[in-house]
């Protein structure tokens, strides 16, 4: 008699009995990795306290009552009576800064986006050569300039005027601007601008209504690194004026400082209120900055 054979149907995967194959086992992070990056937390938050401490003292200065430098840590007793004080003499001074740093911004732009695009777009002789003598310019000492500019200023009549500390300032901002422009500028696909061309735009014309608008996060950046050359320039503003007529708010702390050595609060107010715009123009552009800055790297 011939033998049987029972063939056993398989049991599903899911039936009771069974358990699934178990998977890779989560390990946790070496203990060396785990203590290392606790070290490089501490010490960037050690870094960032030791840097952000004197803008701390600066504010709580700002807000002590009294008008000696011996500050509490934490003031108990905070006013306001220093930036009133500091609004009341510096006020002029701060507003001067704000229409020299804008027409700074508004020259510096005007000269570097038309010399950007024709050193980036248009086949002339010596770019190369134009873009590293461009980078050589800021390598001169502010001294050296500030002397050449008051020569220039005095024949011209410019010495103790917003024009003459305008362009001054908008000087110290072009050469960073040219390069800039140029670079996003390289990276904007030249097809974009042969179609412009072909749709009967002249030069000027896709220059305008094309490149420019395409270039807005490295406009910006260049800007707004413009507009802080100027707002922190000291030497140009020392050197260009001889009278208050034209009084930048870096050189009326200057004269502040001297004036009210014992005053160390209003000192400090001052301080704070023209640190403030720019600040605020870091945080409001900061990813224009970001794409601006890495737009040109890659074409």
């Amino acid at each position: 008699m011939a033998a049987t054979t029972h063939h056993r149907a398989p049991e599903p995967s899911g039936a009771p009995g069974r358990r699934a194959a178990p998977g890779p086992a989560r390990t946790a992070p070496p203990a060396g990795r785990r203590l290392r990056g606790a070290w490089n937390t501490a010490a960037a938050l050690l870094i960032l306290a030791v840097l952000l401490f004197p803008l701390y003292w600066m504010l709580v200065t700002a807000l002590q009552p009294s008008a000696g430098i011996d500050v509490d840590v934490f003031p108990t007793d905070p006013g306001l009576e220093s930036f009133r004080t500091a609004l009341d003499s510096q006020g002029d001074s701060l507003v001067t800064s704000l229409t020299v740093a804008l027409g700074a911004v508004a020259v510096c732009l005007v000269l570097a986006a038309p010399a950007a695009y024709g050193l980036a777009r248009l086949s002339l002789r010596g770019s190369r050569t134009i873009v590293f003598t461009t980078l050589i310019t800021q390598m001169v000492p502010g001294i050296v300039i500030a002397n050449a500019l008051y020569s220039a200023y005095a024949e011209l009549g410019l010495v103790n005027s917003y024009l003459g500390l305008i362009l001054a300032d908008a000087s110290l901002g072009l050469p960073f601007s040219i390069v800039l422009l140029r670079a996003f500028m390289l990276s904007i696909p030249g097809e974009v601008v042969e179609a412009a061309l072909v749709d009967g735009a002249n030069r000027f014309t896709a220059f305008l209504r094309v490149v420019l608008p395409m270039s807005r996060n490295a406009l910006i950046t260049a800007g707004l690194f413009t507009f802080l050359f100027a707002w922190s320039d000291f030497m140009f503003a020392l050197t260009l004026n001889t009278t208050d007529d034209v009084k930048p708010v870096t050189l009326g702390i200057y004269q502040f400082v001297g004036a009210h050595v014992s005053d160390w609060g209003a000192v400090m107010a001052t301080a704070v209120l023209s640190a403030i715009p720019a600040a605020v123009l870091l945080v409001v552009a900061q990813k224009y900055i970001a794409a601006g800055v890495t737009g040109g790297s890659v074409k």
